[in-house]
């Protein structure tokens, strides 16, 4: 990711005005301006809804741009303003009161995101002077523009290693100890994680980061996260459809949510402890892979049969999920791609929340809500544990009839959580379906921002 290819601007960069408004305030704007372009804005039919955009002439030409609020406020409102507005071309904000800079740089810089590896983007985007208090945004924009670059990745530029190495690189530059591991430890630590990833000839790796705070004492709260790093997904012997696997390459987008929001909590030099894990692993056809009715074994000493050999995330998440809660971490989150059940019912927008803990799932949903970057809870439903009920092993690794996969999924990852550990899940979909304002076709950290913004709340307020 190239840093340096954020829309910002220094602060003193010559630029022109850009007025934020909201129908509310469309009237007293226009006192304000010049009787000739106050009829033009009213002639170009500006009601300052949601996303318009219109440039206000003046005498050497453009004088500054007007951008409609609508009701929204929030990143999105900001995030067409940088292919919008004429190319080359630096603004400074005006908001209106009440109005976050914040969110409105953070809404800009998401705006201005493609994806460049193999062909540069059809046209610069504008700049924006950085405001003053919204330095924040451009780390939440990095880390985003970074989990973006990784799930857009192909499959075939980015193996189990590669993905790994990426992550292993970020936690590098913010003085974290990394550990990445294959081989004999792998099958020995990490069972499952080896079981998912036989099939292929790039083998599975597993990275580790730790990291503390300049801040954080010994005995700071532990924060542990946990990604599934699936790099392409064929579902194994049971094999998807070739319109299953057409955006399979995103399978490993729980472990580039984790990475970034990793990179948000460094970046922010939060007082706490903190270690990832992400199991890196490619989900193919051979005869060494996992079959149907085969049983493995887990970290947790719990033996797994395999209902179905594309139920592979929760076993690359269920070793990962043992030994970081087995440290006794002050909260434990897991971010996986993980069920299209979750989908059907909340959509790609949505992520899916499953929390043993309330006061932490409060936590989450309000932060979602306050950052643009929802989330929605589902039950742990006990009723549905039975469902993973097997006549070989401790339990399968789907259910028995289909139903509330997503249900089962969590409950499945809840058997490898230690007793008293506050724990939660996101079933995320990490893909734009379509581009809309901010949010292009491709790849997206659904849930980083909300569990960063949670995590700093809840555990140093």
């Amino acid at each position: 990711m190239d840093v340096n290819a954020l829309p910002f601007a220094a602060q003193g960069t010559p630029s022109l005005p850009l007025y934020a408004i909201a129908p509310s305030g469309l009237d007293a704007f226009l006192g304000g301006l010049t009787p000739a372009q106050a009829a033009f804005l009213r002639a170009s039919g500006f009601r300052a809804a949601a996303q318009q955009i219109v440039l206000l002439p003046g005498d050497a030409g453009v004088a500054g741009a007007v951008l409609g609020l609508g009701a929204d406020g929030g990143p999105w409102a900001f995030g067409g303003l940088p292919l919008g507005l004429p190319e080359g071309t630096v603004w400074h904000l005006v908001l209106p009161e009440g109005h976050s800079a914040e969110e409105a740089a953070l809404g800009f810089a998401l705006g201005a995101y493609s994806f460049t590896r193999f062909r540069p983007a059809r046209r610069q985007p504008a700049r924006l002077v950085l405001p003053e208090g919204a330095e924040r945004a451009v780390a939440a924009a990095e880390a985003t523009w970074f989990v973006r670059d990784l799930i857009n990745t192909p499959a075939n530029e980015l193996g189990p290693a590669d993905l790994a190495e990426a992550a292993a690189a970020m936690g590098r530059g913010f003085g974290a100890k990394t550990e990445i591991l294959q081989g004999e430890i792998l099958a020995r630590d990490y069972p499952t994680v080896a079981a998912v990833g036989a099939a292929s000839d790039r083998k599975p790796h597993v990275a580790v980061l730790r990291w503390r705070g300049s801040a954080a004492k010994e005995d700071a709260p532990l924060v542990a996260l946990c990604g599934k790093g699936v790099v392409f997904d064929s579902g194994g012997y049971d094999l998807k459809p070739a319109s299953g696997m057409l955006r399979m390459k995103k399978d490993m987008g729980g472990a580039a949510v984790m990475s970034g929001l990793a990179r948000m909590i460094m970046a922010a030099d939060l007082p706490v402890r903190l270690v990832l894990r992400i199991g890196c692993v490619e989900n193919m056809v051979a005869g060494r892979g996992m079959r149907p009715l085969d049983v493995v074994k887990t970290r947790r000493g719990l033996t797994v049969e395999i209902g179905n050999t594309d139920a592979e995330g929760r076993l690359v998440l269920c070793d990962l999920l043992a030994e970081a809660s087995d440290e006794k971490p002050a909260f434990l989150l897991d971010a996986a791609t993980l069920t299209g059940s979750a989908r059907v019912a909340l959509g790609p927008d949505l992520p899916a929340l499953f929390c043993n803990d309330d006061a932490w799932a409060e936590a989450l949903l309000d932060a979602g809500a306050r950052a643009g970057d929802p989330l929605w809870r589902l039950p742990l439903w006990p009723g549905y544990d039975s469902l993973l009920d097997s006549p070989v092993a401790h339990l399968n690794n789907v259910g028995k009839d289909g139903m509330a996969g997503a249900i089962v999924a969590a409950l499945f990852l809840r058997r490898f959580v230690s007793e008293g550990c506050s724990w939660a899940h996101l079933d995320t979909y990490c893909w734009n379906d379509r581009t809309r304002a901010g949010r292009p076709e491709g790849g997206e950290a659904h849930g980083m921002r909300a569990a960063f913004a949670a995590i700093e709340r809840k555990l140093l307020r």
